[in-house]
C-alpha cells in the first residue's frame, strides 16, 4: 500500500518528501526516489506539510502520530487498526482523518452523499466474500503468496479481524451501534438481500428501544468488495424511488461496489490541504472497540508476538461499556499470558502482560473516559 501511495504521489502535483520504514533502508524497493527513505520519524515530520499513515501497527503508529500532532501536522490515515485503538486520543488535538480508499473511508463518502440526498441511514455495511475464524497456516501461506500480501494481512482478512476493526471504527465515527459482540454478518445471495436483512434488524431494534440509531455490520456474499448503506427516505419519495429502480421501500440500498485504496487517498489529501476537512475519525469519546478472542486453548506464559493476523487470537467488535476489561487486539503485541485461556474466551487485561508503551497508556485513558459514560461526537462532515 505504501508503494502504491508513493507512486501515486510521485505522479501528482504533490511532492513525496520522506518515507518512514522500520526495515533496513536498502531492503525497501518500489519507492520513487530511494534516497528519501528513512528510519527516523523526526526527519519525516520536519520535512512534511502533511503525514500519510498506512502501517497497520497501532503501537508504532501511535508514537509517530503523537510527534506529528505535536508538530501541528495534519494526519491522513488509511489505518483502521490505529484509528480504532488509539486514534481517539488525537481526534481533538489536531487534524486527523481517515482517507477514502479503504472500506471505512468509502462508507464515509457514501454516507456524505446519502445525507445530501435526504436518506436516513439504518445500516453502515461492509461487503465480505469469505470468512474462516481459524484458518490454517498452510492455507494462509498459499493465499498470501498468491495475492502478494503478508501472511499477517491475509490472516487478519480471512479470520474476520479486519472487518471487525473497520466496522467498530465506522460505528464510532457515525454514532452507530454494534448490534452484539462480533456483529451479525449474515450470508446473503446479493448485497440488496443482505442490506434488507440488516435494515429489518435495525428497524425492529429502534422500534423496541425508541432510540433511533444505525448499526454497523457486514454481510457475506459473492461479488465485488465494496460497501453499502441501507436507509430510509421520506414517504413522498417512494413513487420516485420506485420509478428510479431503487425498489418499493421502505428501505433502500445505496452501494459503492469498489474501493481503490491508494488511488482514492489523494482525494482526501486535497480536501485536507485545501479546506481542512475531516472525512472521519474515531471521535474523542469512542463507544466501540475490538476485543481479543482466543482461537484455541492457550497456556499460561504463552507468548503472542502480535494479535492482528495471529494464529492464536482474532478480533471481535464490542461496546466498551460492556467489556471495559478487554484487551484491544491492536495493543496485543509482544505479550505474555499470565493465565491460561480457553478457545473462544475473551482475553482481559488481567490475563496478559503488555509491554509499556504510549499506546497502552493512551488506551487506559480512553477506556477510563468511556467508563464515565461520555458520549462521542461525530467528526465527519455531512
Amino acid at each position: 500500500m505504501a508503494r502504491g501511495i508513493a507512486q501515486v504521489i510521485d505522479r501528482s502535483p504533490f511532492k513525496l518528501s520522506r518515507v518512514l520504514t522500520r526495515r533496513p533502508v536498502e531492503s525497501v524497493h518500489g519507492i520513487p526516489g530511494h534516497k528519501i527513505i528513512t528510519q527516523n520519524p523526526t526527519e519525516v515530520i520536519e520535512h512534511a506539510d502533511l503525514l500519510i499513515v498506512c502501517c497497520g501497527d497501532p503501537v508504532h503508529v501511535t508514537d509517530v502520530v503523537d510527534q506529528a500532532i505535536k508538530a501541528e501536522l495534519p494526519v491522513v490515515t488509511m489505518d483502521s487498526e490505529f484509528q480504532v485503538t488509539t486514534g481517539s486520543w488525537f481526534a481533538d488535538k489536531g487534524l486527523i482523518t481517515e482517507a477514502e480508499g479503504d472500506q471505512p473511508g468509502c462508507l464515509a463518502a457514501l454516507r456524505r452523499d446519502a445525507l445530501a440526498m435526504g436518506f436516513e441511514p439504518l445500516v453502515y455495511g461492509n461487503i465480505k466474500g469469505f470468512l474462516n475464524h481459524d484458518p490454517s497456516e498452510t492455507d494462509m501461506n498459499y493465499w498470501a503468496d498468491k495475492q502478494g500480501l503478508s501472511i499477517t494481512q491475509t490472516t487478519s482478512f480471512t479470520d474476520g479481524t479486519k472487518v471487525q476493526i473497520e466496522q467498530a471504527f465506522v460505528a464510532n465515527a457515525f454514532e452507530a451501534d454494534i448490534y452484539w459482540p462480533g456483529m451479525l454478518g449474515p450470508s446473503a445471495e446479493n448485497v440488496e438481500e443482505g442490506a434488507q436483512l440488516l435494515a429489518d434488524v435495525a428497524d425492529q431494534r429502534n422500534s423496541e428501544s425508541g432510540k433511533p440509531r444505525a448499526i454497523s455490520d457486514y454481510i457475506l456474499t459473492q461479488g465485488s468488495p465494496g460497501v453499502f448503506i441501507a436507509a430510509r427516505h421520506e414517504d413522498y419519495s417512494r413513487s420516485y424511488l420506485s420509478y428510479l429502480k431503487m425498489g418499493d421501500g421502505p428501505f433502500y440500498t445505496l452501494t459503492r461496489s469498489f474501493h481503490l485504496c491508494h488511488l482514492e487517498l489523494l482525494k482526501t489529501v486535497r480536501e485536507v490541504l485545501e479546506h481542512g476537512d475531516v472525512l472521519m475519525n474515531n471521535t474523542s469519546k469512542p463507544r466501540n472497540s475490538v476485543a481479543t478472542v482466543a482461537k484455541k486453548d492457550l497456556a499460561k506464559n504463552h507468548f503472542i508476538k502480535h494479535g492482528i493476523g495471529s494464529f492464536d487470537v482474532r478480533g471481535e467488535a464490542v461496546m466498551i461499556e460492556d467489556a471495559q476489561d478487554h484487551v484491544p487486539i491492536g495493543l496485543l503485541m509482544n505479550a505474555r499470558l499470565k493465565e491460561a485461556v480457553e478457545k473462544g474466551q475473551r482475553i482481559t487485561m488481567a490475563d496478559v502482560e503488555l509491554p509499556d508503551s504510549l499506546a497502552k497508556n493512551i488506551w487506559q485513558k480512553i477506556v477510563s473516559g468511556s467508563a464515565n459514560g461520555a458520549q462521542g461526537a461525530v467528526s465527519a462532515r455531512a
